[in-house]
């Protein structure tokens, strides 16, 4: 979505900074253990997932991050307490839903590591804080919506600049939330796999975000606030990465760049089923028997059946049907997948 002087919070969404993380290794199946379920319970043990889940205290890395990007703006002194306090636990941690961690090869048989993740709890708070004033100044503006969520905040006002304040430090705990997991990965796949284990590259995107970006509008060029929810940047030569679902395939990426989408592309294969229909029509025993040949927290399969493969589309066919945005650098195969499961 481009907007003139303003953005819609609603349209950037509540998991603000949302995206994925992915390395390549030094490694192949080769170099794997006959077992990956001692790496699983290591991932389990360093990386707290589900819903609303946190570490127990605050990390040494998360207190001096956040020394480094305190939160900005005002807020009522109970309200950042407990932003900063969430902050601090939730730093390192992945959430619950299509978040997840991977081991995965590619089809040269090297090993990579994939995780999807946001801001998590303090995102969160921030963000409907902003879309709820937003839907407020509509109201008082009499502003006739089709949808009370077009509700948009206008650049030059006190509203607009505090939010986006909120929004690019969100931003900026999600990468460094991500960073924080990877590190933690990283460890676990030295302890339990090689340790002379090397990060060959590494790749980093948002999917849900907006940042100021120039695009021809009219055929004019046009400095816009560009705003992406589950979809990531795909300008020209720009490294991403799409996922599909648990048991399905991951791609890596480099965009083409191509105008008519603002240089955008989707960030995965998306949904076909809800939650709720998932858990009525699908059953355990399909998602195990999909989720063969994987290390994977089996004993939660029905606490994981509305993340079946089932209820998403095939991200084969959406890759297909975006061929002409980006080009396949990798694409990658779950050996390993951890979801939240609380």
């Amino acid at each position: 979505v481009a907007t003139r002087s303003a953005i819609i919070p609603s349209c950037v969404g509540v998991d603000l900074g949302c995206g994925m993380e992915a390395i390549k290794t030094n490694l192949t199946s080769a170099d794997l253990p006959d077992s990956l379920k001692p790496l699983l319970y290591r991932i389990e043990k360093l990386i707290p997932a589900g819903v609303g889940e946190a570490h127990n205290h605050s990390s040494t890395d998360a207190e001096r991050w956040l020394r480094k990007n305190p939160i900005p703006g005002e807020l009522k002194n109970d309200r950042r307490n407990k932003i900063e306090n969430n902050a601090l636990k939730q730093f390192g941690t992945l959430g619950s839903g299509n978040h997840f961690v991977e081991i995965s090869l590619d089809e040269d048989d090297t090993v990579w590591a994939v995780l999807h993740s946001g801001s998590r709890g303090p995102g969160n708070m921030l963000a409907q804080q902003h879309i709820s004033a937003a839907k407020k100044l509509a109201e008082q503006d009499g502003l006739k919506l089709e949808d009370k969520d077009l509700a948009w905040l206008s650049a030059d006002t006190p509203e607009f600049d505090a939010y986006v304040e909120h929004l690019l430090w969100a931003q900026r705990y999600a990468f460094g939330n991500r960073e924080a997991m990877m590190n933690a990965l990283i460890k676990a796949m030295r302890e339990k796999i090689a340790p002379g284990m090397k990060v060959l590259e590494r790749i980093s995107c948002h999917h849900n975000y907006t940042e100021q970006e120039t695009h021809l509008i009219d055929g004019k060029p046009e400095t816009v606030w560009l705003t992406r929810k589950g979809a990531i940047n795909a300008s020209s030569g720009f490294m991403g990465v799409i996922p599909g679902s648990m048991g399905t395939d991951t791609y890596v990426i480099q965009g083409l760049g191509n105008a008519d989408s603002y240089n955008s592309c989707s960030h995965g294969a998306g949904r076909k089923m809800s939650r709720s229909k998932a858990k009525k029509l699908l059953t355990t025993e399909d998602l195990r028997a999909q989720m063969a040949n994987r290390t994977w927290l089996s004993g939660s399969a029905e606490a994981l059946l509305d993340e079946s493969p089932d209820a998403y589309k095939d991200i084969a066919s959406v890759m297909e049907a975006q061929s002409d945005l980006v080009e396949v650098v990798a694409k990658l195969d779950a050996i390993l997948n951890f979801k939240g499961a609380k």
